[in-house]
């Protein structure tokens, strides 16, 4: 087996572990960001984390901490596929001669590279996910169909508006601008995966030289390729989760009276009207998840991309 082939395989089983185990938290993640900023004298809908936990499960069980789970998990085999295949032909690029370890710096440049590419895939994936996440939190959710009769905009508007991804596709492909409305969002997601990707791949490698003691580190162990896989998670997020927020806030937004022109202006406006601190709604579950999320993506692939030979 080639070592394309190699890294589509190891790459797709990490990706699917790292949703399983981390999607619940991304979850409550979307909740806290999209929230609408409560009026002067008014509480917010979730107070913190914890609320949103409780107060998800108890409108929509268990099973709501898993909405819009389908869409990345329809399309995580690509996306991670990509992400780890970039990367690893990235590698052979930067490469000295055949079999050379590459410094943490190099590891560096093939993630970004890697981010890059999969921005492609990210941004309709993220953009389906977060609305069905965002449902019942109050935020906006785009431009209703002008042909949806009054019966069904009621039960539209008692069960939410979307009945799952596919649903969302059709709406924003119908409503939207077609293709380019699945695409709203792709320069934050640019800003998001590539200094992202870069920052997880230079840290992992870092912390995998460091345990190891030097650049070979083929007989870690799966601890420790759990722990930098983990740590590498965090480090990920602590970089890049303002561009984050801004991200899902202009893929929530409403197609037909967008509050936000831009990124720029979506940034602007969240300091202006929450704070620097409405850049980290949601940091909490976001840190919580990618550390278990992370490490179990790594070991997944390490494992599997071994298994291969």
């Amino acid at each position: 087996m080639g070592d394309v082939a190699k890294d589509l395989a190891a790459g797709t089983v990490g990706g699917v572990a790292q949703l399983v185990v981390g999607h619940p938290f991304d979850t409550i993640k979307v909740k806290l960001q999209s929230q609408p900023t409560p009026l002067p004298g008014e509480i917010p809908k979730y107070s913190g984390a914890i609320d949103a936990v409780k107060k998800t499960v108890s409108a929509e069980g268990a099973g709501g901490l898993f909405k819009g789970m389908g869409a990345p998990l329809a399309t995580v085999a690509a996306f991670n596929a990509a992400l780890f295949t970039v990367r690893g032909q990235m590698e052979t690029l930067l490469r000295s001669h055949p079999g050379a370890p590459l410094t943490v710096n190099q590891q560096c440049i093939a993630g970004a590279g890697a981010g890059f590419a999969v921005s492609f895939l990210a941004t309709p994936t993220e953009l389906i996910k977060c609305r069905l996440q965002a449902q019942g939190t109050g935020g906006a959710t785009g431009a209703t169909s002008a042909a949806v009769t009054e019966a069904a905009a009621a039960t539209a508007a008692s069960a939410g508006k979307y009945g799952g991804p596919m649903d969302v596709a059709k709406q924003v492909l119908r409503s939207e601008g077609g293709v380019r409305g699945l695409y709203k969002g792709l320069l934050p997601t640019f800003a998001r995966e590539v200094p992202g990707n870069a920052t997880l791949f230079g840290v992992y490698e870092a912390l995998k030289q460091y345990i190891a003691g030097g650049t070979d580190t083929s007989r870690l162990s799966r601890g420790s390729l759990m722990l930098a896989g983990g740590l590498a998670g965090a480090s990920y997020w602590i970089t890049v989760y303002p561009t984050d927020v801004v991200k899902s806030m202009i893929q929530i937004d409403d197609f037909t009276n967008p509050k936000y022109s831009g990124s720029i202006d979506g940034f602007k406006k969240i300091v202006k009207s929450e704070g620097v601190g409405g850049l980290y709604k949601g940091f909490g579950p976001a840190m919580a998840r990618s550390v278990p999320a992370n490490a179990a993506c790594f070991l997944a692939y390490e494992l599997t991309r071994s298994s291969l030979g």
